[in-house]
């Protein structure tokens, strides 16, 4: 359940970033521009760059993470062979300071070293689960996915309107998608909505009024 609330927010996380880079992106090249092609252009140059980024940051993220914890299992194992009743002692320790009593926490090593003593080391010493190690190709999909889902909204809210009605429609666009994802991310943290959705939503909307008057700046030059 909590792996799956993880990708959850890394879903909206990474949504979010998707609708506030290319929202800046599109906005600031509007302000600069009246242009349907030149604003599409940079607005799909933007969302695949960013995706792209996104997927590579997160693939090599997770790879050394894996790694780390391959390398930290492939240790454990190997002190589980040289050694086992060392390793049982150090588990029966462990046990015992999460407030088990000595012979309680001795009972229990004994029995989970018999059923698999890799697993109840990785779970009790490392905080591994052996068979749920993060994959780094899903997570670099899953990370292309959720910002190109996001960067769509507000490329698709300033190239299908009006010149004069672009700017405003994805503005509004925007910000109504930014409330949504503060108050999903919150509700995943489970922290209070109305600071995250403030937080969002302000940050958002510096991040375009920043941009289009910078562009506006430009295009008048």
């Amino acid at each position: 359940m909590s792996t799956r609330l993880n990708w959850l927010r890394a879903g909206v996380l990474g949504a979010n970033d998707g609708i506030i880079s290319t929202a800046g992106l599109v906005v600031g090249v509007a302000g600069a521009t009246t242009s349907r092609t030149e604003v599409l252009t940079a607005g799909v140059a933007g969302l695949l760059a960013g995706s792209l980024s996104m997927a590579a940051g997160e693939y090599v993220s997770v790879s050394s993470q894996r790694d780390s914890e391959q390398a930290a299992l492939e240790q454990e194992r190997r002190e589980l062979a040289e050694d086992p009743e060392a390793e049982l002692d150090e588990l029966t320790d462990l046990l015992a300071r999460r407030g088990l009593s000595s012979d309680v926490a001795r009972e229990a090593a004994v029995q989970l070293s018999e059923r698999d003593a890799l697993r109840a080391h990785a779970r009790v010493e490392l905080g591994i689960e052996p068979d749920q190690l993060a994959n780094p190709w899903h997570a670099a999909l899953a990370s292309f996915a959720a910002f190109t889902v996001g960067a769509l909204l507000p490329l698709l809210a300033i190239v299908l309107p009006e010149p004069s009605q672009r700017v405003p429609v994805t503005v509004a666009a925007v910000l109504l998608a930014l409330v949504v994802c503060g108050l999903l991310s919150a509700r995943l943290g489970e922290a209070p909505p109305r600071r995250a959705v403030l937080r969002n939503v302000l940050g958002g909307a510096l991040a375009m009024a920043v941009t289009y008057a910078v562009g506006s700046l430009l295009g008048s030059g």
